[in-house]
């Protein structure tokens, strides 16, 4: 090769070197300048080369931590970021939010009990019994129809020889005091002088004896089990009554359940054509309109059950289904207390009266049913006073969070809830008693409802999770 083309390629060389150096410098003076630790970009060597910046390869959504104003930092005023969340409205109704306002007021303190919803012991049931021997010959009523006092029940042919028997002497002096009236109508029409006054005496002696003797027999037969217009009917018809017609009987107490008193078929253990014996339980009826509470109770609540009673505390109690309580009554006075303490259990018993209430009411065909919103054999939970508190922060008990010996409330703070720490006096299933401290004041706005989930979401936030606040302009 000639000397002149080997100088021209050792010249091109040498320039080609020199732009790449060039190049290198330029890209570094300006991540320098930049702050950059980093390698050149194409964009550097293209500001190196006085040309436009090259474009990034992948687009920053506006809020993802990129595009912060100007001293812009993440803690809120007003409230410690680590202790605090801002929760959307969506998110405050999934948690079921509900707002409390606090305020001072008069607490007292109650004792929770359990207790079942039980029958009146000799009041509730009537037993409806056979009065005479026979054979149902008709059963009006079916299991569970709901009754009116007087209304038929059964129909009962009559093999009683006692009742038979009753009835036909009653029926033979029947006869005899017709017999001996007539006598006395015709002695009395005949001409005085022409018989004896003595015949005439003796025969108003005879019906004298009859009428006792009638009376007396009529009030066997309603012993037997007649009621006065059966009897009626024999001196009517002049008949021995075959049949007799067993009816619903009435209250014994006035019903504060409405104005007509109604009974249930709670059993039935007869069957049409069945020969039955005096005596003998045709079917049991039951009064629902009231019931008792019986409440169970250690020694150690004994003194302050019977203080309660004495004063005539207003009981209130909740019905339990399953997991759930559902508010039942309030106001509910304990009646008695059972003077005896079980052996084994070391527990007693008290007693409420409840009221009831019909739920539903329907006929079917002839018949109807009704349906009692408190049942026996229910389950309840008591809530008995006993003790009075003054000026005391009473919030809900679901608006405290447990979190071993920590208790917090949630404030809301503007469009966040800051977590409170409190000094919780007294709790129960309803509600939490806060010390006046100063870390909970008067008129203050907590969560009645979703504290849990507040707390669980702002401790998922401080394990590491995902920032609800990244990005966003406050």
């Amino acid at each position: 090769m000639p000397a002149r083309t080997t100088s021209t390629l050792i010249g091109w060389t040498i320039i080609i070197v020199s732009i790449v150096v060039g190049l290198a410098g330029g890209a570094w003076l300006i991540a320098s300048r930049n702050g950059s630790s980093g390698e050149p970009t194409a964009a550097d060597f293209a500001a190196a080369l006085g040309g436009k910046p090259v474009e990034d390869d992948h687009d920053h959504a506006p809020g993802d931590g990129h595009d912060h104003a100007e001293g812009e930092g993440h803690d809120h005023a007003g409230h410690d970021e680590g202790n605090s969340l801002e929760l959307s409205p969506q998110a405050l109704k999934n948690i079921g939010y509900e707002p409390f306002t606090v305020a001072a007021r008069d607490f007292e303190r109650k004792i929770s009990l359990p207790g079942m919803i039980v029958e009146r012991p000799g009041k509730t049931q009537y037993r409806v019994s056979a009065p005479l021997g026979g054979v149902v010959t008709k059963v009006h009523v079916i299991e569970g129809e709901t009754v009116a006092v007087g209304q038929p029940l059964f129909d009962v042919r009559l093999t009683h020889e006692e009742l038979v028997s009753a009835q036909g002497e009653y029926l033979k002096t029947l006869e005899e005091l017709d017999v001996v009236n007539r006598e006395i109508e015709r002695l009395e029409a005949l001409t005085e002088g022409v018989i004896p006054g003595s015949r005439l005496r003796d025969q108003k002696y005879e019906r004298q004896k009859l009428e006792a003797l009638l009376r007396a027999q009529r009030q066997s037969l309603l012993l037997h089990g007649l009621s006065d217009a059966e009897v009626d009917e024999i001196v009517k018809t002049r008949l021995l009554l075959q049949s007799l017609t067993i009816k619903a009987p009435p209250h014994d107490e006035q019903c504060d359940c409405g104005d007509e008193q109604l009974l249930h078929v709670q059993s039935l253990p007869v069957e049409r054509g069945q020969q039955v014996e005096a005596g003998a339980t045709l079917c049991v009826l039951a009064d629902h309109c009231k019931l008792y509470i019986e409440g169970t109770a250690f020694e150690e609540d004994a003194t302050q059950i019977r203080d309660a009673a004495s004063r005539g505390a207003a009981v209130s109690a909740d019905l339990l289904v399953r997991d759930s309580r559902e508010p039942m009554l309030e106001g509910l006075k304990i009646l008695y207390l059972s003077d005896q303490v079980d052996r084994d259990s070391r527990a007693f018993h008290f007693y409420l009266t409840l009221p009831n209430e019909i739920a539903l009411d329907r006929k079917e065909g002839e018949h109807r049913f009704m349906q009692w919103k408190f049942k026996p054999g229910q389950r309840v939970e008591l809530r008995v006073p006993v003790e009075q508190w003054e000026s005391r922060l009473v919030v809900p008990a679901e608006a405290v969070v447990s979190e071993g010996a920590e208790a917090y409330v949630f404030q809301q703070n503007g469009s966040h809830f800051d977590r409170v720490p409190v000094h919780v006096e007294y709790r129960d299933q309803q509600s939490a008693v806060i010390a006046a401290d100063g870390a909970l004041k008067p008129k203050a706005v907590i969560a009645a409802r979703g504290a849990f989930q507040m707390n669980l979401d702002l401790k998922n936030k401080a394990g590491g999770g995902v920032d609800a606040h990244a990005g966003h302009s406050h």
